[in-house]
């Protein structure tokens, strides 16, 4: 018998399976609901979305505009000869402000390589590296004027040497009779320890002036003068060999108006042996691998100087890399005796004329 209810024809469903009992066929399960393929993500406001994108990436950008504002201030500045201005406490606070803003960059995901940029800016350009090569540049060139008033400038022009009189510099050997001086006591002093040993000698470096600072920020008219340094080829190695040169140098000299050799290096000369042992290797002076011995021609302004080098008592070899270095840049040999002398704040003759014209400038001085 056929039901009635289901005694029904359906178009095109020729084929088709017929359709499930009232119900549902007996242990048929239900689809549960199943999760989705991919996890969907939380709703964002798209508009906070943009304003925190473009937040991140302004900073980035104001950062790095401001890094290199600043470095171009401080090139300008450079340039300009501000070496003062470099120092001030303006750009200070400037560098700080643009040192914060880099830091905010940094810490944005979004701003962090124009950040980066930045910071690599600010470590090459910023005050202590552009202040240094400003300094080199005023120390090079001489420029030391600046910020300078009219008076100051005026002061740093001072021909003379502050607490040194313009009588005094006048009164004094010129810088041509000392460097007289200087070269026949040093050929004396060679004859005679060649005569009385057998030295030869070897120069060692050229004679050398200086420029005096004149106490008022500039330079002075009056020079330093170092003569030529000469040195024997041969070791001096023997404690009474060391002793009887000095005293033949030290005959020399106080026929010429010196006073009589002084030893840096002995225990007499009251230095601690702490220093003893730095500058001369030990206390013992038979065990030193450096001699010194000074005198002078005091009041007239010559120094002069004897060293002894020993590399025989130099066993840790400091010594010896030392004068292998000097060796390599002047010639001059490991060991042996050298001689020099010195003389500050010369005038030379042909500068005495102007020197006192100038000097008129300066009364109170």
């Amino acid at each position: 018998m056929v039901d009635p209810k289901r005694a029904r024809y359906i178009a095109g469903a020729e084929g088709a399976p017929p359709l499930p009992p009232p119900g549902g066929y007996q242990g048929a399960r239900r689809p549960t609901a199943q999760p989705p393929l991919f996890p969907t993500a939380p709703l964002v406001n798209s508009a906070e979305a943009t304003a925190e994108k473009q937040s991140a990436g302004a900073v980035g950008w104001i950062a790095l505009v401001a890094a290199i504002l600043f470095a171009l201030t401080l090139l300008a500045t450079l340039f300009g000869g501000g070496t003062d201005l470099l120092y001030g406490a303006t750009m200070l606070v400037l560098q700080l402000v643009v040192v914060g803003v880099i830091i905010a960059a940094l810490c944005s995901p979004r701003g962090r390589v124009l950040g980066a940029s930045a910071l690599v800016i600010m470590l090459l350009l910023n005050v202590a590296t552009v202040g240094a090569m400003s300094a080199l540049q005023t120390s090079a060139s001489g420029s030391y004027g600046g910020q300078q008033t009219a008076e100051q400038r005026h002061a740093a022009a001072y021909p003379g040497v502050k607490d040194l009189s313009a009588a005094e510099v006048l009164a004094q050997p010129s810088l041509e009779e000392v460097r007289a001086e200087s070269d026949a006591a040093s050929a004396q002093i060679r004859q005679r320890l060649s005569d009385r040993f057998g030295y030869t000698w070897t120069q060692v470096g050229p004679e050398d002036l200086r420029p005096e600072r004149n106490g008022y920020g500039g330079e002075s008219m009056l020079v330093q003068y170092i003569s030529v340094p000469w040195m024997t080829n041969e070791p001096v190695q023997d404690h009474d060999r060391k002793l009887e040169i000095m005293r033949v140098i030290e005959d020399v000299l106080v026929e010429r108006g010196f006073y009589g050799m002084y030893s840096f290096n002995e225990p007499s000369s009251s230095l601690d042996d702490t220093i003893l042992e730095k500058f001369y290797g030990t206390a013992d002076a038979h065990t030193q691998h450096t001699w010194e011995w000074y005198t002078d021609n005091y009041p007239d302004p010559l120094r002069f100087y004897a060293v002894l080098f020993d590399l025989s008592n130099d066993p840790a070899g400091e010594l010896r890399a030392e004068r292998e270095s000097d060796s390599a840049k002047t010639g001059e040999p490991l060991e042996g005796l050298r001689i020099s002398f010195l003389a500050p704040q010369l005038l030379s003759e042909a500068d005495r004329e102007e020197f006192e014209e100038r000097m008129r400038e300066y009364p109170g001085y």
